[in-house]
């Protein structure tokens, strides 16, 4: 699985917290692009979709969800909770995105600009690039 959870270091005292992303310390990838996912609905469930090769890593700023990752071989369930925990996701991987907290804020890093042509929107089509992958 190309996927994993990363923990990073919280800076706080009676002001509040920070949390520093830094490339080459702990972001394991020049960012290119950066968008964010809010106000999704109760029961709303996103993503459902495979990047040829993109490598992103997703953080709940406020809130939490849950991603269900698929390598083509095995799946597995990662609950985002807190902001000092980010999911790096790597190459091709399906994802989905749900049960969002009515507060989340969803953070996402991505070491390419949108293109269009590295994603996979079908999921037979992207168990086929797995198999041809292998």
């Amino acid at each position: 699985m190309k996927s994993k959870i990363l923990e990073f270091k919280t800076i706080g005292d009676e002001r509040g917290c920070l949390i520093a992303l830094e490339l080459g310390h702990n972001v394991p990838f020049d960012v290119k692009r950066v968008y964010y996912i809010f106000n999704t609905k109760k029961g709303v469930r996103r993503g459902f979709h495979a990047h040829k090769n993109l490598k992103q890593l997703a953080i709940c700023t406020r809130g939490s969800c849950k991603f269900l990752i698929d390598d083509g071989t095995s799946q597995q369930t990662f609950n985002l909770t807190t902001p000092n925990h980010g999911l790096y996701i790597e190459g091709l991987v399906w994802r989905e995105m749900f049960d969002f907290s009515d507060d989340c804020v969803l953070m996402v890093l991505a070491d390419a600009h949108y293109d269009e042509k590295d994603y996979i929107r079908n999921y037979q089509e992207f168990s086929n690039l797995v198999k041809e992958r292998k």
